[in-house]
């Protein structure tokens, strides 16, 4: 049906995984295959599949329902601002559900800068939050935010602009002595802000620098020493598989952070690999635990209904498992 041999991935051999694989790889989510190909997989990014499926995710899907309601000048919000006021929330609020938000979600999904549409959220971005001009500007802010905009725009192709990489000289100033990182001043680190971590994993590793590299080796040990859940009796919401993300952790997103960079043999990931695994269901799938930790939030982005079978969390699962597999 899918017309891809799953069984060449030397990771993938019980049946089960392949039946996952087959569910994943189903043409209406183009986005969720398209990662299929290429992280589970290992197809290339030149392969006619992959860039025939690549090439679906702006017209079907999650990605394209986003897009299919954003402005012609490149934002959600009903308009741009005509004061000060506006000036200040513009892009950024009503939380989890403005043009930031959307953005993030996007930049998660592959798309970069090449499509005309990113490219445009991107210039807002620059103008509005990302330049000393503005009342308002992200260069300095709570590292949530900070990390945030630091991954979403090197995602979209700006790795290398002044105004990305002043982002991330922040990130560093910020970091604790712990090696973690928190949303205010003369605190300790936490692991419910994973977002400075989360963008340097987004980084190339040719682009990081040698200070980056000492912070990265500093937050995975934070994340490590703490077992990715931050104590023996960690908040509920930590174990909660949700998406979007956003700013709430859980910890698939901290599996998925500190594999991504290279520490997936490291054994203090058993813990939360054991809840993972825990919550994995009977045919090999997960659940979306639910999509925003604090239901009381209005205006959520929902992406997958909650207590249903997700194909996101699902994937990111699979992405995890295989990378601690590669690493044995």
């Amino acid at each position: 049906m899918n017309n891809v041999d799953v069984t060449t991935n030397k990771n993938i051999g019980a049946d089960r995984d392949r039946n996952v694989l087959d569910w994943l790889l189903e043409k209406e989510q183009p986005v969720v295959r398209y990662f299929t190909l290429v992280d589970l997989i290992g197809l290339r990014e030149d392969d006619p599949e992959v860039k025939s499926t690549r090439s679906r995710i702006t017209r079907v899907g999650w990605a394209a329902e986003q897009l299919q309601q954003q402005k012609s000048k490149g934002y959600w919000e009903p308009h741009e601002p005509k004061n000060i006021r506006e000036w200040v929330n513009f892009l950024y609020f009503p939380k989890f559900h403005s043009t930031f938000w959307r953005a993030l979600v996007l930049s998660d999904f592959g798309l970069d800068a090449t499509n005309p549409k990113i490219k445009k959220i991107a210039n807002l971005l620059f103008k509005y939050k990302l330049s000393f001009g503005s009342p308002v500007n992200f260069f300095f802010e709570e590292a949530s935010i900070s990390g945030n905009a630091a991954k979403m725009m090197t995602r979209f192709g700006y790795c290398d602009d002044r105004r990305v990489r002043k982002l991330y000289d922040w990130l560093l100033e910020d970091q604790r002595e712990d090696g973690g990182w928190n949303t205010s001043q003369d605190t300790p680190g936490t692991v419910d802000v994973s977002e400075p971590l989360a963008a340097f994993a987004a980084l190339p590793k040719v682009k990081r620098t040698a200070k980056m590299e000492q912070a990265i080796s500093m937050g995975a040990e934070f994340y490590l020493e703490r077992r990715l859940v931050g104590g023996k009796r960690p908040s509920p919401a930590r174990l909660w598989l949700h998406y979007p993300n956003h700013y709430y952790y859980d910890i698939l997103v901290g599996l998925d952070i500190l594999t991504q960079l290279g520490y997936g043999g490291d054994p203090r990931l058993r813990p939360a690999l054991d809840i993972l695994m825990k919550k994995r269901q009977s045919d090999g799938i997960w659940l979306m635990d639910r999509p925003h930790p604090d239901p009381q939030k209005p205006k959520q982005l929902v992406i997958e209904e909650p207590g249903r079978p997700s194909k996101w969390i699902t994937l990111k699962a699979m992405r995890v498992l295989k990378r601690i597999n590669d690493a044995a």
